[in-house]
């Protein structure tokens, strides 16, 4: 028994993410669904993934598209019915894929019956579910906070006559994680889907699921990092991030073991989010993987800023999760690659990703190299964008329906679609590079192929990192294998003293010399 095969299932494993909304509409509304999902699983399948990722779908007044939730234990019907979800877990069960899912915890919809319960007075069973604060004797928020979408995390309630907290939009209040009610309420939940088969969990935005409870201002902030937003200018020292929480996420973790190999992944942002990370993962009482930002908030990729992201991983303590896209971040190429460069950059893009240490994600498209669609104000649908705007990049524009077909609406729907999808990514479609072996959707196929084949790859440790200019170098390592990963980040060719030989190449790389914007797997003798 090798390495992998000692391993739980999720080790090493990626998974594809969807957003629902804009993957596969079967109804003619303009927004994707679950049957749409279903459609197109075995495109997934065909990747080669090991599961997939579906982005909220509960009842939701969608003022935030999902992520204010009014009942975490149900479908949204603009998405489906519980029916149709049943269904999803057993066609991809059948595909071999896993189902994970997202689990809110930090905070519900305004519109959730607990939050309509605990406003209604300050001596109900649930008045203390939520984060509650008096003014101060001048009438303001009682603290500093500021939300992530602009002004203060406070919003007063003329019913409670107090403030409650919201560090996201103000129809998305704080739960109070630290009330043990809560607590059961929430596990409750992740019971009610762990039943339903679901193989695992993104735990979103969990960092902020436990606030201060004294309510102490936050100081400035003392980076230079970018000020686009009242949040950026201030430390978050007491408005998330509390050790506390450790204790909940031991229960989730308990919880989820008792049901088997369930996958636990931890949402973890924040300036420097490193020790917070391996603290959510350490040790076989916590969770599984913590979902890495670096990548997804990079305006450009070079070989030093790869090198030191990977670098707090190398002494294997921990268990990180990489992705290059989501539904929150503007597209890669279109932050790391230009016009000319995008098609060499998005091959080598992809072959680094898939050699990465830890759980990797790909966003829906990715296969595809989508670029950022450009939306005009108009038609924003994203309250972040709208909020902020020009500030921000919009998130719409990693949001737009997936290309199925090179045909009106890429094919995602027969009606009008909630985004509109731009031509360049109409000509990207699934249908346009299905048949092309030398197209950015085959190249992706046999990446996984060998990173599932090969232990150094899924499950090694990561050994020998360094940079030099343009080349980023690495080993994976395993019993015996050693896998040596070399990529070429710039534009002119690279000569070196190779060893080994090729596992695998991306643009016409080879033992001793990278092209511009090249990789290669090279197997070496082991240490």
């Amino acid at each position: 028994m090798n390495a992998r095969e000692r391993s739980p299932w999720w080790r090493g494993a990626v998974l594809y993410q969807v957003y629902p909304r804009s993957f596969q509409d079967t109804d003619g509304d303009g927004i994707g669904d679950l049957a749409g999902v279903v459609r197109h699983l075995d495109h997934i399948a065909s990747l080669g993934v090991d599961g997939v990722w579906i982005s909220p779908f509960f009842r939701s007044p969608m003022r935030d598209f999902g992520y204010d939730v009014s009942d975490f234990r149900a479908v949204d019907p603009v998405f489906g019915t519980l029916a149709d979800f049943d269904a999803l877990v057993v066609a991809a069960h059948a595909r071999g894929l896993r189902v994970v899912i997202d689990q809110i915890y930090a905070h519900s919809s305004i519109d959730h019956p607990w939050f309509t319960e605990s406003r209604d007075s300050r001596a109900n069973p649930k008045a203390d579910w939520y984060v509650w604060a008096d003014p101060k004797p001048d009438g303001m928020p009682p603290n500093n906070w500021q939300s992530v979408f602009g002004g203060p995390a406070w919003t007063w309630d003329g019913r409670r006559r107090q403030y409650y907290m919201h560090t996201f939009l103000k129809e998305q209040p704080q739960l109070n994680v630290r009330n043990p009610a809560v607590q059961d309420a929430l596990l409750a939940v992740a019971e009610f889907w762990l039943r339903r088969g679901v193989d695992g969990f993104r735990l979103d935005a969990l960092n902020h699921a436990m606030v201060d409870p004294a309510l102490r201002d936050n100081p400035p902030a003392d980076d230079d990092g970018p000020r686009t937003r009242p949040f950026d200018f201030q430390q978050k020292l007491h408005s998330q991030s509390q050790p506390e929480i450790l204790d909940f996420i031991e229960r989730i973790s308990a919880l989820c073991d008792r049901h088997g190999a369930i996958f636990t992944l931890a949402e973890v942002g924040g300036a420097a989010p490193e020790a917070e990370q391996k603290a959510y993962t350490a040790g076989t009482r916590r969770l599984s993987a913590a979902y890495n930002f670096d990548f997804l908030g990079a305006p450009s990729l070079d070989a030093d800023f790869v090198a030191k992201t990977l670098a707090p991983w190398c002494d294997g303590e921990g268990e990180p999760c990489w992705a290059f896209e989501n539904h929150d971040a503007p597209r890669a190429l279109s932050r790391w690659a230009t016009a000319e460069t995008m098609r060499p950059f998005a091959r080598m893009k992809m072959a680094l990703l898939l050699a990465l240490r830890g759980n990797v994600v790909l966003y829906q498209g990715e296969e595809l190299g989508l670029e950022q669609d450009e939306i005009p104000y108009a038609l924003l649908q994203d309250p972040e964008a709208i909020a902020n705007w020009p500030l921000t990049l919009s998130r719409d524009g990693a949001r737009t329906p997936m290309p199925w077909t090179d045909g009106p609406n890429g094919g995602f729907s027969e009606g009008t679609p909630w985004l509109p999808l731009g031509a360049a990514n109409r000509a990207r479609a699934v249908s346009v590079q299905a048949a092309d072996e030398a197209s950015l959707l085959a190249l992706t196929r046999r990446l996984l192929a060998c990173r599932r084949e090969t232990p150094a790859l899924r499950v090694g440790r990561l050994d020998g990192l360094h940079a030099d200019g343009a080349l980023l170098a690495f080993d994976r390592v395993v019993e015996g294998q050693r896998i040596r990963c070399l990529f070429n980040l710039g534009s002119e060719t690279l000569v070196m003293a190779g060893a080994g030989h090729v596992l695998f190449a991306v643009n016409g790389a080879t033992v001793d010399v990278l092209p511009a914007f090249s990789a290669a797997y090279l197997v070496v003798a082991p240490a």
